[in-house]
Protein backbone atom coordinates (compact mmCIF):
# COMPACT_ATOMS: atom_id res chain seq x y z
CA UNK A 1 0.00 0.00 0.00
CA UNK A 2 3.20 2.38 0.69
CA UNK A 3 4.49 1.93 -2.09
CA UNK A 4 1.29 3.02 -4.04
CA UNK A 5 0.71 6.09 -2.26
CA UNK A 6 4.50 6.67 -2.46
CA UNK A 7 3.83 6.59 -6.37
CA UNK A 8 1.15 8.36 -6.47
CA UNK A 9 2.38 11.36 -4.47
CA UNK A 10 5.30 11.47 -6.53
CA UNK A 11 3.10 11.62 -9.48
CA UNK A 12 0.90 14.36 -8.18
CA UNK A 13 3.92 16.27 -6.79
CA UNK A 14 5.51 16.32 -10.35
CA UNK A 15 2.01 16.55 -12.05
CA UNK A 16 1.89 19.97 -9.73
CA UNK A 17 5.45 21.24 -10.87
CA UNK A 18 4.70 20.54 -14.47
CA UNK A 19 1.07 22.78 -14.39
CA UNK A 20 3.46 25.85 -12.80
CA UNK A 21 5.69 25.56 -15.35
CA UNK A 22 2.88 24.97 -18.06
CA UNK A 23 1.02 28.11 -16.59
CA UNK A 24 3.94 30.13 -16.44
CA UNK A 25 5.19 29.84 -20.32
CA UNK A 26 1.88 30.28 -21.12
CA UNK A 27 1.09 33.60 -18.99
CA UNK A 28 4.67 34.79 -18.77
CA UNK A 29 5.00 35.32 -14.89
CA UNK A 30 5.81 32.70 -12.76
CA UNK A 31 5.96 32.66 -9.12
CA UNK A 32 9.81 32.03 -7.52
CA UNK A 33 9.65 32.86 -4.11
CA UNK A 34 8.91 35.53 -1.43
CA UNK A 35 10.85 38.71 0.05
CA UNK A 36 8.97 38.82 2.93
CA UNK A 37 6.57 40.75 2.70
CA UNK A 38 5.71 40.73 -1.11
CA UNK A 39 6.07 37.61 -3.40
CA UNK A 40 8.88 37.59 -6.15
CA UNK A 41 7.55 37.21 -9.64
CA UNK A 42 9.91 37.25 -12.51
CA UNK A 43 8.41 37.81 -16.28
CA UNK A 44 9.16 37.39 -19.74
CA UNK A 45 9.63 41.17 -20.13
CA UNK A 46 11.07 42.42 -17.42
CA UNK A 47 13.90 39.46 -16.70
CA UNK A 48 13.90 37.02 -18.48
CA UNK A 49 16.94 35.44 -17.43
CA UNK A 50 15.30 34.83 -14.01
CA UNK A 51 12.05 33.87 -15.95
CA UNK A 52 13.72 31.30 -17.89
CA UNK A 53 15.66 30.09 -15.33
CA UNK A 54 12.98 28.99 -13.28
CA UNK A 55 10.71 27.92 -15.84
CA UNK A 56 13.21 25.42 -16.55
CA UNK A 57 13.62 24.99 -12.91
CA UNK A 58 10.06 23.79 -12.44
CA UNK A 59 9.77 22.04 -15.63
CA UNK A 60 13.00 19.96 -15.07
CA UNK A 61 12.04 18.67 -11.54
CA UNK A 62 8.28 18.42 -12.55
CA UNK A 63 9.58 15.93 -15.21
CA UNK A 64 12.23 14.19 -12.64
CA UNK A 65 9.47 13.59 -9.79
CA UNK A 66 6.83 12.39 -12.79
CA UNK A 67 9.23 9.97 -14.43
CA UNK A 68 10.50 8.55 -10.92
CA UNK A 69 6.65 8.43 -9.79
CA UNK A 70 6.35 6.29 -12.91
CA UNK A 71 9.14 4.22 -12.79
CA UNK A 72 8.37 2.93 -8.88
CA UNK A 73 5.00 2.53 -10.19
CA UNK A 74 5.82 -0.22 -12.51
CA UNK A 75 8.13 -1.43 -10.24
CA UNK A 76 11.52 -0.23 -12.12
CA UNK A 77 12.76 1.88 -9.16
CA UNK A 78 13.25 2.41 -5.64
CA UNK A 79 9.54 3.66 -4.21
CA UNK A 80 9.47 6.38 -2.05
CA UNK A 81 9.85 5.86 1.50
CA UNK A 82 6.99 6.49 3.69
CA UNK A 83 7.48 6.21 7.60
Amino acid sequence: MTHLLGSLFLLGIGGGLLAVAWRGHREGELRAGSNFARVYRPNRQDDPLAFHFFLLLYFCSGMALAVWGLLALVGMAPPLKLR
